[in-house]
């Protein structure tokens, strides 16, 4: 064991890392878009029972980013402390770390569903659900709720995965998941004859599985930290340490939570077909993003271990070559995207208005997500390298602190087009400090130890 701990050190930080970066990000952009592909494909056989089963999946979206958020607040958080700590060669610390913030995350998804299994119905209101859209969303957010300490708790695994380094057992569990679902989908939706239900059920049961293989990955001793309650720090300041690293991730998901309730909000008095317009659109703009968010997940663990170890211009190199990759894969993406708006989103839900609501949002959101892959790499170096005020700052920025006031404001001045543009302004909006704080970060590095 000491022998592979001393191997995977030395492959941190000697491998050139724009090979390593690649090595890395291979495992996480394949997790990434099949796990999006199942999204895509459980919005295709929604949509086949109508507008308002279509508007629920966009609905219940956003209680799924809430209960994400807290996966990734343990997961980013823990991770990114694990890798620093990996890199200074603090094991036993780091087993600590990664203990407490995989129990933290399993305790808190619980405690979270438990509270809305009292408060369902007010909550279905609250996410923006329309009286037609209610009942599909009330049969598909149930599952949701029996999954959610399964799902926060492997958001959480998937990430302390990556920081160590080891990636691909992440990617085989939340593929697996994602396949599952995907054939799961048809099955139990219309072989069983449970409609939305069954894409619930679906969901519900690939997010055990998918635990499940990630938990067996550090049962089976095949990473550096160990998991074990006995581990677990009951301290306010090793959880606040996780909580306070992890920040940026749970403002960046939650606050993207709540700009898609508002959204749905501002959305809803356009009807049905707005709705689903908009959540159809959401998720194919996460689908393209996610090339870009997976390369970023490959840097993440290459920046915190270099740091730990004070190799400090390899941090820088890998920086600049991770913002290069992503724009570069994610231009390809989006050509094809923008060039077939409509005939992409006819997939979802042939229906006028839809793909003509559809078409006009998906290619705004195209243009704007250029400029994403900057912002979203520079928060993810200071967060790697725990800075956590200026990564807080700025996932902040990305997430809602420019997006809310625009919806609100565009929406008001500009009806539904306001509501389509709101977003992409907002990506804009956040380049200008993503590239201030980038250069304060790099300036800031001393020589290497």
């Amino acid at each position: 064991m000491q022998n592979a701990t001393a191997k995977q050190y030395e492959k941190m930080t000697q491998m050139p890392v724009q090979r390593l970066i690649l090595m890395l990000s291979v495992p996480t952009v394949l997790s990434m878009l099949v796990t999006n592909i199942y999204n895509l494909v459980d919005a295709a056989f929604v949509g086949q029972l109508g507008n308002s089963a279509s508007g629920a999946i966009g609905v219940v979206f956003g209680y799924m980013a809430i209960i994400q958020s807290v996966g990734f607040m343990f997961g980013q958080g823990g991770g990114s402390i694990v890798s620093r700590l990996l890199g200074g060669k603090k094991h036993d610390q780091a087993s600590d770390t990664a203990s407490t913030a995989f129990f933290s995350a399993l305790f808190a998804g619980a405690f979270i569903a438990s509270i809305s299994w009292f408060f369902l119905d007010p909550l279905i209101d609250f996410l923006g659900s329309t009286a037609t859209i209610a009942p599909y969303a009330r049969s598909y957010i149930v599952y949701i709720l029996i999954a959610a300490p399964f799902m926060a708790a492997s958001f959480t695994l998937n990430n302390i995965l990556r920081y160590e380094g080891k990636a691909m057992y992440g990617m085989i569990g939340l593929m697996t998941g994602a396949i599952l679902n995907m054939a799961g989908d048809p099955l139990f939706m219309f072989a069983f004859g449970m409609g939305i239900a069954g894409a619930g059920l679906s969901t519900c049961l690939a997010q055990i599985v998918s635990f499940t293989l990630l938990l067996s990955v550090f049962l089976r001793g095949k990473t550096t930290t160990k998991l074990s309650l006995s581990r677990y720090q009951l301290s306010a300041a090793v959880i606040g340490n996780i909580c306070a690293t992890g920040l940026p991730s749970l403002l960046r998901q939650s606050l993207g939570s709540i700009a898609t309730i508002i959204q749905n909000w501002e959305v809803r008095p356009y009807g049905d077909e707005a709705v689903a317009a908009m959540a159809i659109v959401g998720r194919l703009s996460f689908f393209i993003f996610s090339v870009a968010l997976g390369i970023g997940q490959g840097f993440q663990p290459v920046s915190g271990f270099n740091y730990g170890a004070g190799r400090y211009s390899r941090v820088k190199k890998a920086y600049r070559f991770t913002i290069f990759a992503a724009e570069a894969l994610m231009s390809v993406v989006l050509l094809g995207v923008v060039l077939f708006s409509g005939q992409v989103i006819g997939v979802f839900r042939d229906d006028p208005a839809v793909i003509e609501i559809g078409t006009r949002a998906l290619r705004l959101q195209c243009a704007s997500l250029l400029f994403l892959p900057t912002s979203m790499v520079t928060e993810m170096l200071l967060q790697s390298t725990g800075k956590r005020l200026p990564a807080s700052i700025l996932s902040a920025l990305r997430s809602g602190v420019f997006f809310i006031p625009l919806i609100l404001i565009l929406a008001h001045f500009r009806g539904l087009y306001g509501i389509e543009e709101a977003q992409p302004l907002a990506y804009v909006l956040t380049f200008f400090p993503a590239v201030f704080f980038a250069v304060k970060m790099l300036r800031s590095m001393p020589a290497d130890q």
